[in-house]
């Protein structure tokens, strides 16, 4: 009898947390999500900080590295906002296709692990 309810609580605490996984792994992953926005708006505000010519593509690769280091749910919110941002870059303030991809560019590489200091211009302040 020991043995029988032993291996009903057994059961019921491994269904239960089978059935919070997947809710645990969704809020870790809206967590890393809106974690992830704030490391793009991040970039953001240290860019516009800076003001410094030719440092666009290194604080597209910055903020979008920083957020996909925070799991799954950061990688894609920096997706997310890395191609709303240049779609409408390249609808409505007329930049070109070029500097698009470019961007495009910088923001895979910093999105898949890659160093944001590639793109880093000489003279840009340690700071950012």
């Amino acid at each position: 009898m020991r043995l029988c309810v032993c291996f009903v609580l057994l059961s019921f605490i491994l269904c239960a947390s089978a059935d919070l996984s997947p809710l645990l792994r969704g809020g870790r992953f809206a967590w890393d999500a809106v974690g992830g926005a704030w490391d793009m708006f991040r970039a953001y505000q240290d860019m516009r900080e800076a003001n410094y010519k030719g440092a666009d593509k290194y604080f597209h690769a910055r903020g979008n590295y920083d957020a996909a280091q925070r799991g799954p749910g950061g990688a894609w919110a920096a997706r997310v906002i890395s191609d709303a941002r240049e779609k409408w870059q390249s609808d409505m303030s007329g930049r070109g296709q070029e500097d698009t991809l470019a961007d495009q560019e910088a923001n895979a590489w910093g999105r898949n692990g890659g160093d944001p200091n590639r793109y880093r211009p000489a003279g840009l302040p340690s700071k950012y």
